[in-house]
């Protein structure tokens, strides 16, 4: 007899009448909400101003789902493009199924787009919401257990995840990998920002050591799970993966703080301030562009009343000179 154990919810759907919730859904929205909250108190205590990591969001968000959803598929094509399988189900996004690795490397991208028009850095952009993006990974790891999907092997542990049985499944206790993530993000994200503040991190190194951190978590628990997945020399390919992006992120951390070590003093330009900056020097190259007209102007009234004076004395002159001429010549009759 089982004494204890974590129920898995009966249904991943609940009906507001014709309106359905469902769980896993609503676990990504309430994360990317925690995500964008909590990337905007530090963008700002960065000095960063209020509204740009939303603002950034409103690319990176869209970009990311699309990356996590596109890495699901191509990794798993065989739910979707097998045999006696629906391609259709492909775009089931509610459904499950994101790879977080193709979430961050696309959702990049859309946070470098949004940073572009901001004018801001990307690296300093991603540190600020690095321990955001963990916190929501951890929110979001509770629609797996709406869906009852990525657990792992059978135990009897007191945690055990109950699992009822359906399509591709078998009724029994598993363990709970989808808590096991959500409880090692919470702790990466608890690492990052100590290690931020006591090492004043920049330039991209606290992105950097979420990823590095997050990869060592996810290598273990990935070999805990029981879910179909395709395999290299025997290991599962997020493992792989896992150990790619580590390294990667571990070579970045190494050079930048070499070649950038510190954090950045501004990481957002003042733009109103520049504006204004611009608009004054405008104003007044236009003002002194008006004070040289009129000087000139004034200078040019000058010299012609100068030149009608001197022309005023030639012609009284010759004036005097004609009468004189004339009072010395003889009379006729």
């Amino acid at each position: 007899m089982d004494l204890a154990y974590i129920p898995s919810p009966s249904t991943g759907v609940l009906h507001l009448g014709p309106l359905p919730l469902r769980g896993y859904a609503f676990c990504i929205i309430i994360g990317v909400f925690v995500g964008v909250w909590y990337g905007g108190k530090r963008w700002v205590a960065r000095g960063g101003k209020v509204g740009t990591v939303a603002d950034v969001a409103v690319w990176a968000v869209p970009f990311g789902l699309v990356g996590g959803r596109l890495y699901h598929v191509i990794t798993d094509y065989q739910l979707y493009f097998s045999e006696g399988e629906n391609w259709v189900d492909a775009f089931k996004i509610w459904e499950g199924g994101l790879g977080i690795w193709g979430a961050i490397a696309l959702g990049a991208v859309g946070a470098w787009i949004g940073c572009r028009r901001r004018g801001i850095p990307l690296p300093a952009y991603a540190d600020a919401i690095a321990p955001g993006i963990v916190l929501a990974q951890a929110i979001g790891r509770w629609g797996n257990w709406f869906n009852q999907e990525l657990y792992g092997k059978p135990t009897d542990l007191p945690w055990a995840l109950k699992i009822s049985a359906g399509p591709n499944r078998e009724a029994g206790l598993y363990h709970p990998t989808f808590l096991y993530e959500s409880l090692w993000c919470v702790a990466v994200a608890l690492l990052v920002v100590w290690a931020d503040r006591r090492f004043k991190l920049g330039h991209g190194r606290v992105f950097a050591l979420y990823v590095a951190a997050y990869c060592v978590g996810r290598a273990w628990i990935e070999y805990m799970r029981v879910d179909e997945a395709h395999h290299i020399l025997g290991v599962r390919l997020n493992v792989w993966t896992a150990v790619l992006v580590f390294l990667l992120a571990v070579t970045y951390i190494v050079i930048s703080s070499r070649l950038r070590p510190g954090r950045e003093e501004i990481v957002e330009p003042d733009l109103d301030a520049k504006t204004d900056a611009k608009t004054d020097a405008k104003t007044d190259a236009k003002a002194d562009t008006e004070a040289d007209g009129e000087t000139d102007s004034v200078a040019d009234g000058t010299a012609e009343a100068k030149d009608g004076a001197k022309a005023d004395a030639k012609d009284g002159a010759d004036s005097t000179d004609a009468g004189k001429t004339a009072a010395g010549k003889p009379g006729q009759s």
